[in-house]
């Protein structure tokens, strides 16, 4: 805990922390509850789409589980937000199982992973850059 931070939020910080990635998650499910989606605009790869979603879903759980701070990736909520993107992307593909028109699909949970990673590695350069800039900046 940083110095001087409450041990326990606001029901309002809360909200601003996982609201957006809860938001996220419900769109994610809507879109997989739906039988049969529009083709990707302007030609993308449905497991380009897939690696996009959860790259954003990724992000935006490192930045709840950091309770709002997304300068300076730590490790442990980097981590676990990648891994929640991922397990999300697995539930994701089960209950695509059960949507008529819809099957589940190993190659589109891989795609998630990616992303998933790719948006923690791009969170964790950014940290990098933006603290070695500040340095410079001193």
């Amino acid at each position: 805990m940083v110095s001087g931070e409450r041990p326990h939020p606001t029901a309002r910080e809360f909200a601003c922390w996982w609201g957006p990635a809860a938001g996220w998650m419900i769109l994610l499910f809507g879109s997989s509850a739906s039988p049969d989606l529009p083709e990707a605009p302007g030609g993308l790869s449905d497991k380009l789409v897939h690696a996009l979603a959860y790259a954003g879903l990724s992000a935006l759980l490192y930045r709840a589980l950091a309770r709002g701070r997304v300068t300076g990736l730590r490790v442990r909520p980097g981590l676990a937000a990648a891994a929640l993107a991922t397990l999300y992307g697995l539930s994701d593909e089960w209950h695509q199982a059960f949507v008529p028109g819809r099957t589940a699909d190993a190659a589109d949970l891989a795609a998630d992973a990616a992303g998933a990673v790719a948006a923690t590695a791009a969170l964790w350069t950014c940290g990098i850059i933006l603290r070695r800039w500040r340095g410079c900046a001193g």
